[in-house]
């Protein structure tokens, strides 16, 4: 199947489930019944899992652009991370609950977990094994940011259904879903930062014309571009996703969010700022995500280790081993 016939509906059903009003209404409280039933019944939720299970029997690498493709639209609900779980549940031979699941890559006694807020199930990493407990049964309080949809959590003894722990654990996962979603949201802003460098008139011309704007532009699209590569490259290398991979997408998305949601802004001036504007939909997700399950402080640490654990063949050799292998 060509990756056009999943994406062009995917990407219309997203276009209508996820408007800028649906998310703000999700942002403030509204129910997300209609969107996550929309969700379920296009069985994109499968995609991940075997088609001997009944889904769509698809690689990470192949649902990489729909990953993407959420990012642009701002979903306000974990759909990329119950794509995971529900190929990981059905792996297990376990029963696939029907709500978004979301993931908590770490434990302590209160985290901040993605999409906590909207999420019916979390999938917990506890180290040794993956444990799957009811949102509610974590405590999810919000984080105090406004609009913020993640929830701090605390999961203590909280019991659920355990299955295997895949190998490096939940977080070099969330890294490169993060990673794919940041992607998405960046190319939008491009467009959207673009489009109104060239229509917004001062001094009789559009300013996209200034020189100095153009170079800015330049940059947000060479950040742009390298993080949709960097989130593909770590989808390509598929399930369970190797460390060194998670580390370069995650290191790179995160260095670019800053930078894309700052040139944006600049070029928007005051309008970008505005609630009713839409631009700060997609910049509060990029900075949302750059901390999300680890910054680039701390994957640059990772991505460290794992080049200095090698030994002394040279650094190239180790990149086309590690990360273009």
């Amino acid at each position: 199947m060509e990756m056009n016939e999943l994406l062009e509906p995917f990407e219309r059903m997203l276009e209508t489930i996820s408007t800028p009003a649906a998310v703000r209404a999700v942002e403030h409280g509204g129910t997300i019944g209609e969107m996550w039933s929309a969700l379920v019944e296009s069985g994109f939720l499968d995609a991940l899992v075997s088609e001997d299970a009944g889904g769509f029997g698809l690689t990470l690498g192949e649902v990489g652009p729909l990953i993407q493709a959420l990012g642009r639209h701002a979903v306000p609900v974990p759909v990329a991370e119950t794509m995971v779980v529900r190929a990981l549940l059905a792996a297990a031979g376990v029963d696939r609950p029907e709500g978004p699941i979301t993931l908590a890559t770490a434990l302590g006694d209160e985290i901040v977990v993605p999409f906590g807020l909207v999420a019916e199930h979390v999938l917990a990493d506890r180290g040794d094994t993956l444990v799957l407990v009811g949102a509610g049964d974590a405590s999810p309080a919000p984080t105090g940011v406004r609009s913020d949809l993640s929830a701090r959590m605390q999961f203590g003894a909280a019991a659920g259904t355990k299955i295997a722990r895949p190998a490096g654990g939940l977080r070099p996962i969330a890294a490169v879903l993060r990673a794919g979603l940041i992607s998405g949201a960046a190319d939008k802003l491009l467009t959207m930062t673009t489009q109104f460098a060239n229509d917004r008139i001062q001094f009789g011309k559009p300013i996209g014309r200034q020189q100095a704007l153009q170079q800015n532009l330049a940059m947000m699209a060479e950040d742009v571009i390298a993080t949709r590569l960097a989130a593909q490259l770590a989808c390509d290398g598929g399930l369970p996703v190797r460390m060194a991979l998670a580390a370069t997408a995650k290191s790179v998305a995160s260095t670019s969010a800053a930078r894309i949601a700052n040139i944006a802004h600049a070029v928007h001036g005051a309008i970008g700022i505005s609630e009713e504007y839409d631009l700060q939909l997609l910049t509060r997700r990029l900075h949302e995500w750059r901390l999300a399950d680890g910054s680039e402080g701390y994957w640059n640490r990772v991505l460290g280790g794992e080049r200095l654990a090698t030994g002394p063949a040279l650094s190239v050799d180790w990149v086309r081993a590690e990360v273009f292998a």
